[in-house]
């Protein structure tokens, strides 16, 4: 009796043993061969990345008279609000400030330039748009009365010299923005001396934008031939400024050369 009490705690004590040694061993692998070494861990594929990456914002500032105040617009928005619409449009994020005057000219504007917080904002800018010289050629309607050649050459002088004043302005403070400058149309087309105020105006336009052909990132932005067919269709009450269907087609070629000299800078 005593044999087999011994026999069966030695038979006990073997198997437990067993199984001692059977989950150390377990242990031991799931230690051992489960566990990646430091050289071999590697972030794994189902974690969530976070990316530091910035939207980019196309910062434009506008400068300039009453078209770049959107006068004649029956929503305010003018060119400039157009040009947003439609950039947005297009997916682009843009931020905008509209630093036009009415009745601006161009002295007036290279002296709103020298303002501080001016040139601040044209010192951030990615792209500036500008109209100026409309106040300058056709002096609220006189012109019209006086389109001889020595009067309109006095005029013409004066005012490619403030232009390249602000020109240079601009570069004073960001040398890699992009400017547009929109070109002249002729209101008066339909009027006495009208046909003759109209080559007055293609002439004007063509010595702004030989002005801005000396900078690669200045850019003459042509409206004469818009306005060329239909004036009237395209003007406010007043017959000088635009209306929104004016303004919107200007905003289209403007927004254009923007959207292709984006698409173009990219890799």
């Amino acid at each position: 009796m005593h044999s087999k009490k011994v026999r069966f705690l030695t038979i006990f004590a073997s198997l437990a043993c067993l199984l001692w040694l059977f989950g150390l061993g377990w242990t031991l692998k799931d230690y051992l061969i489960g566990k990646p070494s430091s050289a071999s861990i590697s972030p794994s594929t189902d974690e969530p990345v976070e990316t530091t990456e910035e939207t980019s914002v196309l910062k434009i500032v506008a400068l300039g008279d009453s078209l770049t105040r959107g006068t004649g617009d029956i929503e305010g928005k003018g060119y400039v609000g157009y040009v947003s619409d439609r950039l947005k449009a297009a997916g682009k994020d843009i931020s905008l400030i509209n630093l036009g005057i009415k009745g601006l000219t161009a002295p007036l504007l290279a002296d709103q330039m020298k303002e501080k917080e001016v040139g601040r904002q044209l010192g951030q800018a990615d792209v500036i748009m500008m109209t100026i010289g409309g106040n300058d050629l056709f002096l609220g309607g006189q012109t019209l009365s006086d389109v001889s050649e020595a009067s309109i050459r006095a005029l013409e002088d004066r005012y490619l010299l403030n232009l390249q004043e602000i020109l240079s302005g601009i570069r004073a403070v960001n040398t890699e923005a992009t400017v547009y400058l929109l070109g002249l149309y002729n209101p008066f087309s339909e009027f006495e001396n009208g046909e003759q105020l109209s080559e007055v105006v293609r002439g004007w336009n063509y010595k702004a934008a030989e002005l801005l052909a000396k900078d690669a990132k200045t850019v003459y932005v042509p409206t004469y031939d818009l306005f060329q067919q239909n004036v009237n269709e395209l003007l406010f009450t007043d017959h000088f400024h635009p209306n929104e269907k004016g303004y919107s087609r200007m905003a289209e070629r403007v927004a254009a050369l923007i959207t292709g000299a984006e698409q173009g800078g990219q890799p």
